[in-house]
């Protein structure tokens, strides 16, 4: 069962939800996060689209940076694609803290197709803004 404060985090995601993005579990500085590559999801090479890729990792780094409890937000970030991924392919991301400190912190977040295969590597630089997520 997720956080209440993370649940709700999800509820309100309205991206997430419209793209079939799943949050499939979370824990202190840990999140994965999982979508099925759609045809609408694809570039002129009829790949998915790097976006999409960004955006998946994205979720994911997002609710484990806000496991901690207080608001957290992206500083930065940045992706390396390393394979394509195919229209069907489900993928999972999976975000992982590196470091935190004071109100700042590290993730790195990989994507997966669910063969293993790795499809690109993300980081992300958080920062804690204050506040705590409101529940529902």
């Amino acid at each position: 069962m997720l956080d209440p404060g993370i649940a709700a985090l999800y509820a309100r995601d309205e991206t997430c939800r419209t793209l079939g993005i799943a949050l499939d579990e979370v824990s202190a500085g840990h999140a994965v996060t999982r979508m099925t590559v759609a045809a609408t999801m694809t570039n002129g090479h009829g790949t998915a689209h790097g976006g999409y890729l960004f955006l998946l990792a994205d979720a994911a780094f997002a609710f484990a940076c806000n496991s901690h409890g207080p608001v957290t937000v992206a500083q930065a970030a940045q992706v390396a694609f390393l394979a394509p991924a195919a229209v069907g392919d489900e993928l999972v991301a999976e975000a992982v803290e590196r470091s935190r400190a004071g109100r700042s912190g590290i993730y790195d977040v990989t994507v997966r197709r669910t063969d293993g295969k790795v499809i690109a590597e993300f980081r992300g630089q958080s920062v804690a803004i204050g506040g705590r997520p409101q529940a529902g």
